[in-house]
């Protein structure tokens, strides 16, 4: 829905496919713009699958720009399918393994805090959460037992979205449970220390435990891939150089 207003504001009309798991909040603002009196035809709002509403977007030849966030996958989809097309522009938002460098000068309470909230809000479900954490290695055991005290007390606060104490929700699906699991399961058996969480929260809903991962290196999977869950891997490192070039070794744009 952030592509809305500036397209609205340069003057376009606009049609919205929101993601098939999430139509409510798409719908909910259609019902506003009526309300305030938007003329008929300037937002639409198409609720369906991508292989189907969203490939009919992509394709059509009176669609002049498509503004996509989702998998690589489907961004390299909506890519071929512009050029095969009208050769319609596109900005493509898919995923990251974005970095935070926490050198040994940094107020170390406050570092935990900002890792911490940039990785586990949302419940990881951000393509800009903060997945691969590098920490200078004078202070890395320090930082570690911090990150994993903050993350154990997290699982207080999981629960009902509309409970006012939670602040950690379920994953969207089952599906993405599952898939945040597996991943899980895939840094134990890359070596990766696993120091907090690690399983399905409860019996009901698609909750996951915050989970912290220690000793991780860029070789596993866990600090690779995008996971998309409340999943936070701490790597050391030792000079800034370095730190660099390694938090830039990354397939993703963000």
């Amino acid at each position: 829905m952030s592509k809305l207003g500036p397209a609205l504001a340069t003057g376009n009309t606009v049609v919205v496919k929101p993601a098939e798991q999430t139509p409510l909040t798409a719908l909910y603002v259609a019902s506003l713009v009526k309300e305030v009196g938007f003329p008929p035809g300037v937002v639409n709002v198409v609720p369906g699958y991508g292989h189907t509403a969203g490939a009919a977007l992509s394709e059509h030849m009176d669609v002049n720009k498509i503004a996509f966030t989702g998998s690589t996958q489907v961004g390299k989809l909506i890519q071929k399918a512009a050029g095969n097309s009208n050769m319609k522009r596109i900005s493509l938002e898919t995923g990251g393994k974005s970095p935070l460098i926490i050198f040994d000068d940094a107020d170390i309470d406050a570092a935990v805090a900002t890792a911490h909230m940039s990785v586990f809000a949302n419940s990881g479900q951000m393509c800009v959460a903060a997945s691969r954490l590098f920490v200078q290695e004078s202070i890395y055991d320090k930082f570690v037992e911090k990150s994993v005290e903050m993350a154990k007390n997290r699982v207080q606060l999981l629960g009902d979205p509309f409970a006012e104490k939670t602040q950690q929700g379920p994953q969207i699906d089952d599906n993405q449970m599952q898939r945040i699991l597996k991943y899980i399961d895939i840094g134990r058996k890359e070596g990766a220390k696993l120091l907090a969480g690690g399983h399905r929260w409860g019996t009901e809903g698609a909750f996951v435990e915050p989970t912290v991962f220690a000793d991780v290196t860029d070789d596993m999977t866990i600090a690779k891939e995008e996971i998309f869950g409340p999943v936070q891997s701490i790597l050391k490192f030792k000079t800034l150089d370095e730190v660099i070039e390694r938090a830039n070794n990354t397939t993703y744009g963000l």
